[in-house]
């Protein structure tokens, strides 16, 4: 589709323009881009992207500052063109993983979606992806050449979506492995993965019994690590046994009995062992502790 033609505003942008291009570009290889406020140049586009006064997805249009706006999320977040173009386009950027699409629209979409449109209830402060988008704009000191810092931006959010698209993708497949390897364990405390997964929400969703993960290192040995009684909380479910604690070596050695420990965290999360066989001893250890 070389002659397809995609219309934006000209000047200065946000997030949500540059995204909905970026969205684009990995759906169609090669198209024209015209940016601009010229009416009669926008009527002629293929596609028209966040100007126009149009949202007609059928059509090709996804503007959302027309009175009444583009429509909303079921959670309030008003569509901005980044939001309207995924709910199009999102599936099929996401080679049909209606899940993988779901995620992205709720790790990404939705919040670039909420701060265009000034619904920010919810958004964590401090700078967000948005803002990051809005310094490309050049700014009062430099020469205003808005298309090559708005193609800087493009390529910069293509980036950024090609790799919330690789996490969720890897998220959503990393939940199938660990709750297989939940329902396998010989002791629910304890779960074994045979590589190196994401686990805690999964594990916090399907386990309430789980205290120690034991999977093996980039490097080949193994590791024991504590569940946190929530995500992202430094308080454990159990910990390591205190005498563990800050040892390496052959003091870990010596205190354990095992010829092959290597090392416990001062903050008693998290251990390691050469060997498998080892490191679920240091399990069976903590468990009893």
């Amino acid at each position: 589709m070389n002659d397809l033609t995609i219309a934006t505003h000209n000047g200065n942008f946000h997030a949500d323009d540059v995204f909905s291009i970026a969205a684009l570009k990995a759906i169609f290889p090669s198209f024209t881009l015209v940016r601009t406020r010229n009416l009669d140049i926008i009527g002629k586009a293929d596609i028209v992207i966040d100007v126009g006064g149009i949202y007609d997805a059928d059509a090709g249009r996804f503007d959302h500052h027309q009175r009444g706006g583009a429509g909303q999320r079921e959670n309030g977040i008003p569509y901005s063109s980044f939001g309207l173009i995924w709910q199009k386009y999102g599936l099929q950027i996401c080679k049909d993983n209606q899940e993988v699409a779901n995620s992205v629209d709720a790790g990404l979409v939705s919040i670039i979606d909420a701060i265009d449109c000034g619904h920010v209830e919810g958004v964590s402060k401090g700078i967000s992806l948005s803002q990051t988008i809005s310094m490309f704009n050049p700014t009062w000191q430099e020469e205003s050449n808005y298309d090559a810092c708005f193609d800087e931006a493009v390529e910069f959010a293509s980036r950024v979506l090609t790799r919330f698209i690789a996490s969720a993708t890897g998220g959503i497949s990393a939940k199938v492995i660990v709750a297989e390897a939940i329902e396998k364990a010989a002791d629910p405390r304890v779960i074994v993965l045979e590589k190196y997964t994401p686990w805690k929400r999964t594990v916090h969703a399907l386990s309430t019994e789980a205290l120690y993960m034991v999977y093996p290192s980039e490097t080949g040995q193994w590791r024991i690590q504590t569940v946190p009684v929530e995500p992202g909380s430094f308080e454990d479910r159990k910990s390591l046994p205190a005498p563990w604690a800050g040892l390496s070596d052959n003091e870990l050695k010596d205190v354990t009995g095992l010829a092959d420990a290597m090392f416990c965290h001062n903050g008693l999360f998290i251990a390691g062992a050469e060997s498998y066989e080892s490191t679920m001893k240091m399990a069976e250890m903590a468990l009893e502790a």
